[in-house]
């Protein structure tokens, strides 16, 4: 089954570039609670799963937080670092993370790496434990580890300064009642059809937590080199994701290895697949594996593209173009296409035996589905407005003039109603 989609038109591109941040920078989560990591687990500092939190990580870095789990909660700690956007790095830099007991035994591990694109950006590894399963059972204190991966011969100056980070942990609880321990045997693997039709404008979000909703059809979009960009596709249980990035052509001669990377992660955060693509100057795709339909039972799965698909919820498509194509190609902008389909038969999910944290995780709403259409991120009378002077095709200045006209307007109101007040008091 296909959804039909309205398009948005985004702001022209000057526009864009006055109002966001610049190539490269990532948006943390607003709010963010401030962390230090420790040396030793003696001295971790504890996370709570309803909140995100930033800390650094040094070259070299080993470092840990702690988490307080129930027996029944399974808990995933996702963590994003963000090198600085001048850093030198290597294919093999990056970090891993891994969760563990009391006792300091591996839960479970997990790395992310730059890749062949050789070009700092955003990399996000998660450490989980899962309630049921043989290894770190029972409630108590565990500890998130975070090691920096770091190439011998490396070590330019860049290199050397400490990655932000990010840290987003969640628990989810158990099952009211046990369900099948098996994963589904049969489903559909063959790469479908990508969406065709005319693509439209939807620029992505500089961050997890600003990542822009998109559903099913052809996107448009324009990036530069060292820009990360991400968007966010809500999916029902039994709902299913094909997606591709295509570069457009551009003027030169040369090679450019993992020119764009496509990465996709699920509502936890946690890796589910990504493509990455050479680049001569002809346009060329990049398109994730094909997906199994999201279900509880996924997890049960041997194979990591299908265990990750575990839950509804957002689920996080994530652009990035290397910043090697300067060199070879010019600094851009250079269009992107996204090409995004969503198959499947949505039906209820699980009775959880309590709430997630954060809460409505796992959840996906009336209001998700119409931002997937719309692009609304949710920034209130503002956001609209800046999306009515984008279909409009309106230059910066004018919505500039339109706010300004629109402040204008409220204050004019608001005297009216005070003299009015003034009068009506007196008589």
């Amino acid at each position: 089954m296909l959804l039909g989609l309205c398009a948005t038109v985004a702001l022209p591109a000057g526009a864009q570039a006055a109002a966001g941040p610049r190539p490269g920078a990532y948006a943390f989560t607003p709010g963010a609670r401030t962390v230090a990591g420790a040396q030793t687990t003696a001295d971790a500092e504890p996370l709570d799963a309803r909140h995100t939190y930033r800390s650094s990580l040094p070259r070299g870095g080993r470092l840990y937080y702690a988490l307080r789990l129930t027996a029944k909660d399974t808990a995933y700690a996702a963590v994003t670092a963000v090198p600085p956007a001048d850093a030198t790095v290597t294919a093999t830099d990056g970090i891993r993370v891994s969760l563990r007991d009391e006792h300091d035994n591996s839960c479970s591990y997990s790395s992310a790496r730059f890749g062949a694109g050789l070009s700092p950006r955003p990399v996000t590894a998660l450490g989980q434990r899962e309630a049921g399963r043989t290894l770190c059972q029972g409630g108590g204190t565990y500890y998130l580890l975070v090691e920096r991966l770091d190439a011998e011969g490396s070590g330019a100056a860049a290199s050397a300064e400490p990655w932000d980070l990010e840290i987003a942990p969640a628990t989810e609880p158990g099952l009211a009642r046990s369900g099948p321990t098996s994963p589904p045997q049969a489903w559909d693997s063959a790469t479908p059809e990508p969406p065709a039709g005319r693509s439209r404008d939807r620029s992505g979000g500089p961050g997890f937590a600003g990542a822009r909703p998109l559903g099913q059809g052809v996107w448009r979009t324009a990036l530069a080199p060292g820009e990360t960009r991400f968007y966010k596709v809500p999916l029902d249980w039994g709902r299913q994701l094909h997606a591709s990035a295509e570069l457009a052509g551009a003027p030169g001669h040369g090679y450019v290895g993992g020119a764009l990377n496509l990465s996709l992660y699920n509502p936890v955060r946690g890796y589910v697949d990504d493509a990455s693509l050479g680049y001569t100057g002809v346009a060329k795709p990049a398109a994730l594996a094909p997906l199994p339909p999201v279900e509880y039972a996924n997890r049960y799965a041997v194979q990591a593209g299908v265990t990750s698909v575990r839950f509804a919820g957002d689920y996080y498509l994530v652009v990035h173009l290397s910043t090697q194509l300067a060199g070879t190609y010019g600094q851009g902008p250079f269009e992107v296409t996204l090409r995004v389909r969503v198959d499947g038969q949505a039906h209820g999910g699980p009775a959880y035996a309590g709430s997630p944290a954060p809460k409505d995780l796992f959840e996906v709403t009336e209001q998700d589905r119409e931002a997937a259409l719309t692009g609304d991120t949710g920034g209130g009378d503002d956001d609209r407005l800046m999306r009515l002077v984008a279909i409009g095709g309106f230059g910066s200045g004018t919505a500039l003039l339109i706010t300004l006209g629109g402040w204008t307007v409220t204050a004019r109101r608001t005297r009216r109603r005070a003299r009015t007040r003034t009068r009506a008091g007196g008589r």
